[in-house]
């Protein structure tokens, strides 16, 4: 493309005409390092995330591919500088200082029509002062599964960082993970922010309690603005903090979703899930399950999310004690275990049709599908799946109705099987009639016909590496809708 053809795209793209905010940066360089975007010899968009587009108040119509490759592939003319952001982290419980974003960079700030910021941050644009050694790239493979996990999430209601784009750069990357040489991307992730809980570990490694409480009046005013006239905000704030925690952790379990590295510097302070790596959704319930090949003692199985969580934010009063009160922190964590048990156990029953109730027949259906699947080890999500799809009102009138053609051939799980069915037609007897086609609806709401598993992602991605054959991805991104 002639430099003509260049300028007068730029002026006309509307991914650079955003109303950018340079919130952090105007926090000052003691928490990132401007930085560049690496050359690439290729680029070609490989997925764009239209949904987003009108939370910018952008109309996709109006957004071509040639936009998302000039402005989030080729990075020319960016509306502000790039920042590689500083942090510490707790990486399977040991403290590091050697982070910060080494293979990507806060390209800019964007206030959404919603009068909410938002971040876009890359993945994969090259190196930094933070890059450790690394090529600071990333693969295709990673990137394709990072759209994917992010997609799921969003779609079974997790409150989760979702891509803008992906595009392939051309370069050829060598990995121990990964059949090698493999191809390169870089991505743009958009969220609330990515100031992390090892944004604060670093500043307080530094002594820097200034900083601290800087960047704490920051994230009060724009991530918790109601919180911002309180006396007591600072105290406020982490109590929230922990509630948006224990929340969203609660949704990975009911989703069946192990992100597999919940190091500090994983953790947004906002409470948002985001940077999926070797992430799995669960394919039969086992609390042991393990996603990272690397996490040789389980530190971040499944089962282990919560505890890790709690601990992750134990760990952030060192930071935050330098302004706020240790006893009042205190008494915002021993609220987590209390959150997390009340949305998970509601999350669950939503998962089983059912919406708020204290009868004892729905702790009790609970229970039994908690044994029922651990006993069957059928797949997880297959069996919500198939609740949703075969859910009818007449089983409110016949317990002989429920999962007719299902026959359990092991003597030992059939006591508990039956006990489900009767269990779940107790409480459907519990509720007025009226309720039936409230119960199909959060059925529906809450058990995707599709969850991606590994194996489907690797079939997915066996056809983009062998044939660049990319038909089953976008088959794939639009069965998780439904």
């Amino acid at each position: 493309m002639c430099d003509a053809e260049q300028s007068s795209l730029s002026a006309s793209n509307p991914l650079l005409t955003c109303q950018y905010e340079p919130v952090l940066e105007l926090l000052g360089d003691d928490y990132y390092d401007i930085v560049s975007a690496a050359e690439f010899p290729m680029q070609q968009l490989r997925f764009r995330n239209d949904e987003l587009l009108p939370i910018l108040g952008l109309d996709p119509k109006q957004v071509s591919d040639e936009h998302f490759v000039e402005a989030f592939g080729a990075f020319q003319n960016p509306p502000h500088a790039f920042l590689a952001l500083r942090y510490h982290g707790y990486q399977f419980g040991e403290y590091n200082r050697f982070l910060g974003d080494g293979r990507g960079f806060l390209y800019g700030q964007v206030r959404g029509t919603d009068g909410n910021l938002y971040d876009f941050g890359t993945k994969g644009s090259g190196t930094t002062p933070y890059s450790r050694g690394g090529d600071g790239r990333l693969t295709l493979k990673g990137g394709v599964r990072e759209v994917i996990a992010a997609e799921a999430l969003h779609r079974m209601g997790v409150r989760t960082s979702r891509c803008l784009s992906l595009v392939e750069t051309g370069e050829q990357l060598w990995r121990g993970d990964e059949p090698s040489p493999t191809r390169s991307s870089v991505m743009v992730r958009m969220q609330r922010s990515h100031i992390r809980f090892g944004t604060f570990e670093r500043l307080h490694a530094l002594e820097r309690k200034d900083l601290i409480a800087i960047l704490l009046d920051h994230v009060i005013e724009q991530y918790y603005p109601h919180l911002q006239q309180e006396g007591d905000r600072y105290a406020q704030f982490y109590a929230e903090l922990v509630q948006r925690v224990a929340e969203l952790v609660a949704q990975w379990m009911a989703a069946g979703f192990c992100h597999a590295v919940l190091n500090t510097d994983n953790m947004a302070i906002t409470g948002e899930s985001f940077d999926y790596g070797p992430f799995a959704f669960i394919p039969v319930y086992d609390p042991t399950f393990t996603a990272a090949y690397f996490d040789y003692f389980g530190r971040y199985s499944y089962a282990n999310q919560p505890g890790i969580c709690r601990w992750n934010l134990e760990m952030l009063q060192a930071p935050l004690s330098r302004v706020i009160s240790p006893t009042d922190m205190e008494q915002g964590l021993a609220t987590f275990g209390e959150v997390y048990d009340r949305v998970y156990r509601q999350l669950m029953l939503n998962k089983l049709g059912f919406g708020e109730t204290t009868v004892s027949e729905a702790d009790e259906l609970l229970d039994l599908t908690f044994r029922f699947l651990k006993e069957s080890q059928i797949g997880y999500h297959s069996f919500f799946a198939e609740l949703r799809q075969q859910f009818h009102s007449g089983w409110r009138d016949d317990v002989a109705a429920i999962f007719p053609d299902v026959h359990i051939v092991d003597d030992d799980l059939q006591p508990t099987w039956e006990q489900w069915k009767i269990t779940y037609f107790n409480l459907l007897l519990s509720l007025p009639e009226n309720e039936l086609d409230a119960i199909a609806t959060r059925l529906k709401a809450c058990n995707p016909l599709t969850v991606p598993v590994r194996p489907e992602i690797e079939a997915v991605w066996e056809k983009i590496t062998e044939d660049d054959d990319w038909t089953d991805f976008y088959q794939l991104l639009n069965k998780i809708k439904l």
